[in-house]
């Protein structure tokens, strides 16, 4: 689990994905997303989700980006089973199933390349309220985190002797008190550290407070847009009028 989890922390690499400005990432990711959708084939499907591999490659996100679809390919074979549960095809259930793959793993394609900082720039270039960027960055921030500080809890839990996965149910229920007790602890001390350092730097003081580093296009951005959006419109009209 620690495996996994550790998936969803945001690494920087030197790649060709990463050295983009974090609004063409984030339509790149919003173009593979809209292609997940209207997916109705295992050609079509398998496209998309080829090319997203391929701009993880790009991106050196392809190991991080397989620990965070484990989870949701459980949630896959979930809906496979249910739609073949109630008489869909097996060719139906499987797109389905993959086209749920391919709507995680193109979100996740953003996340996994862009930076909490990155991400605070882009919604304030949205120009989206300060309360919400800072709810919204400090939630991706900080579950990552949490996620990790539950698992060595329970890991540390566990050498001492506890045992999770014996007894009836409000047995196992009761062993979990335990794990939350100095998760939600930990959880606090956070908090309180944050809205300290928040403080200290006299959050709250001006409506529009200004920024170190402002988002710039360069050309290979530019060029980078025109390319995704010619392939794109290419990719919608093949898959519109084309019987793949």
């Amino acid at each position: 689990m620690y495996w996994i989890a550790s998936g969803f922390l945001f690494r920087r690499t030197d790649s060709i994905i990463q050295r983009l400005d974090p609004r063409v990432r984030l339509l790149i990711s919003l173009m593979l997303f809209t292609l997940a959708l209207i997916s109705d084939s295992l050609i079509k499907i398998s496209i998309t989700l080829l090319t997203i591999v391929s701009l993880a490659l790009m991106g050196r996100i392809l190991k991080r980006m397989g620990r965070t679809t484990l989870l949701s390919s459980t949630f896959a074979i979930f809906i496979f089973l249910i739609n073949l549960l109630l008489g869909y095809g097996l060719i139906v259930a499987l797109v389905l199933a993959l086209r749920f793959v391919a709507i995680i793993t193109s979100t996740s394609f953003f996340f996994l390349t862009t930076s909490p900082d990155e991400l605070e720039y882009v919604m304030k270039w949205f120009r989206l309220p300060q309360d919400i960027i800072f709810a919204f960055v400090t939630a991706v921030r900080f579950v990552p985190v949490l996620m990790i500080d539950a698992l060595q809890i329970i890991d540390a839990q566990r050498s001492r002797g506890l045992e999770l996965d014996k007894g009836r149910f409000h047995k196992r229920v009761k062993n979990f008190i335990p794990i939350l007790v100095p998760l939600v602890i930990d959880a606090i001390m956070r908090s309180s550290e944050l809205a300290e350092a928040m403080e200290v730097r006299a959050y709250g003081a001006t409506k529009r407070p200004t920024s170190l580093y402002v988002l710039k296009m360069r050309n290979r951005d530019k060029i980078a847009i025109v390319l995704s959006i010619i392939l794109f419109v290419f990719a919608i009209y093949s898959y519109m009028y084309f019987s793949l």
